[in-house]
């Protein structure tokens, strides 16, 4: 891994969109997973800035969903999906041939798990993916315990986890699982990059990158990825 801290979220966010827009340019047909949540929506409006003006197109571009709430979709206000949907996929004006999200409210989850699995090592594997860190160390949704080895799967979430995503909401909602690209997909991508900003995520990152690589820290496994940079804000880089 390489670690890059910025000055503020603001530059981090413009970095990380012309980084995106480049590997776009030199690869058209990228297959790209991008998460969702409030860490990458800057870069997201500055890539979506980028395409608008004609620096960069994602005509032939696949987007994969990185995870959703069990039990909700692109229509429901608070679902990963409705976000990256809001921020990204409609403002690039993708076609639906070119979106491949997790249906959450599938009665075959596993079925799900498989097709997006199918789809990624179909491809080769992503040649991009933009991850960021929860408070208890999670990478998309494999919480603390899951195995570096999984691919798509379906998780209890964690009480954690549950609390920070009532955020997303306008009321109290009920999460129980969730359905996720595993870290097996971070192991065989391309490119990866792990977005980090805020002071409150300072120690979370620092047991990350500086602590043993174990399955508890899932964020961890970066330390082992050579194609992995972490781009963080001084911020979350405060205690490093």
């Amino acid at each position: 891994m390489t670690i890059q801290t910025f000055p503020d979220y603001d530059t981090l966010s413009q970095h990380t969109a012309e980084h995106i827009a480049a590997l776009v340019h030199q690869k058209p047909d990228a297959v790209l997973c991008l998460a969702s949540g409030d860490t990458p929506t800057g870069a997201f409006h500055r890539f979506v800035a980028l395409a608008q003006a004609g620096q960069v197109d994602v005509s032939r571009s696949t987007f994969v969903g990185l995870d959703e709430w069990v039990g909700f979709g692109p229509d429901d206000t608070g679902s990963c999906s409705n976000y990256v949907y809001r921020d990204l996929f409609r403002p690039l004006g993708l076609r639906a041939d070119q979106i491949h999200t997790f249906d959450a409210k599938a009665d075959d989850l596993a079925a799900e798990c498989s097709r997006i699995d199918a789809l990624i090592d179909s491809r080769g594997g992503l040649d991009l993916l933009l991850v960021g860190m929860g408070m208890n160390g999670h990478i998309a949704l494999n919480e603390p315990g899951t195995p570096f080895t999984n691919g798509c799967h379906v998780v209890d979430l964690a009480e954690s986890t549950i609390t920070v995503g009532q955020k997303y909401f306008d009321k109290e909602t009920a999460l129980t699982q969730g359905i996720t690209l595993g870290l097996r997909h971070l192991t065989g991508a391309h490119d990866v990059i792990l977005l980090v900003s805020g002071a409150k995520k300072g120690p979370t990152l620092r047991e990350a990158l500086t602590g043993p690589v174990t399955e508890q820290v899932p964020a961890s496994i970066v330390q082992t990825r050579s194609n992995v940079r972490v781009w963080i804000d001084a911020d979350a880089g405060r205690l490093l």
